[in-house]
């Protein structure tokens, strides 16, 4: 009678007496231990697994397989290359008995990898996650928020607001030369109407000229004499 186990992955057709070397099994040298995926017995075809079927077998040694080598070239400018060995952990067994039914009663030992993790491993993950899960949460520190506001633009000054006309100030443009420019330069040193500009003297002239930059603007334009005649209305 022959039997198609499952173990490590993988799936093995066996009889009675069959030497198998696979996957490492938790077990010592001399050892019975029995594979409970068993997918087929005979004639009987698991769902996936044959109910209550199982196959036994005796743990001749633990072993390792043959070398294999990776070798990684990576081809670049500045490029790498690595070299890595490996033995895939094995154990030999001999196949002993093949149950149709009566797994579950048989008292031997069931087979198990040495991949699976320890209850005793466990049970110390399970005492360590909630204590991670229940961590108090770190509080935001207050620099990312201080340079957060920093980055932010200072508020833009408000723009002075333009210097109003002078109430009862008389249109200083209708003097020859004269422009916008000139006419703020005017007001903003105090004269705005044409009265004053008829009363200036010699040394009034040589004041705003100097002043104002007009570099003789006053007496080659005749400011005086048209404020003058301006000033009569």
């Amino acid at each position: 009678m022959f039997a198609v186990l499952k173990t490590g992955g993988k799936q093995y057709k066996v009889q009675s007496g069959d030497v198998l070397r696979v996957e490492r099994i938790a077990a010592d040298a001399g050892e019975t231990v029995q594979f409970n995926e068993v997918l087929m017995v005979g004639a009987t075809v698991g769902t996936p697994n044959v109910e209550d079927a199982a196959v036994q077998a005796e743990v001749i040694d633990q072993i390792k397989g043959e070398k294999v080598i990776h070798f990684v070239k990576r081809r670049r400018k500045h490029g790498s290359q690595r070299t890595k060995g490996h033995r895939q952990k094995l154990t030999l067994v001999r196949i002993t008995d093949i149950l149709e039914k009566g797994a579950s009663k048989s008292g031997v030992k069931a087979a198990q990898g040495t991949g699976s993790v320890p209850a005793s491993v466990v049970a110390a993950m399970a005492d360590v996650t909630p204590k991670a899960k229940n961590a108090p949460a770190k509080k935001a520190e207050a620099k990312p928020a201080a340079k957060a506001e920093a980055k932010k633009p200072a508020a833009k000054k408000a723009a002075p607001k333009k210097a109003a006309a002078a109430t009862g100030a008389d249109d200083l443009k209708k003097l020859s030369g004269v422009g916008p420019a000139l006419e703020k330069k005017l007001l903003d040193a105090g004269i705005t109407t044409f009265a004053q500009i008829a009363a200036w003297t010699d040394a009034d002239v040589a004041e705003f000229d100097e002043k104002l930059s007009f570099k003789g603007r006053i007496e080659r334009e005749g400011w005086i004499e048209q404020a003058k005649e301006f000033a009569k209305g």
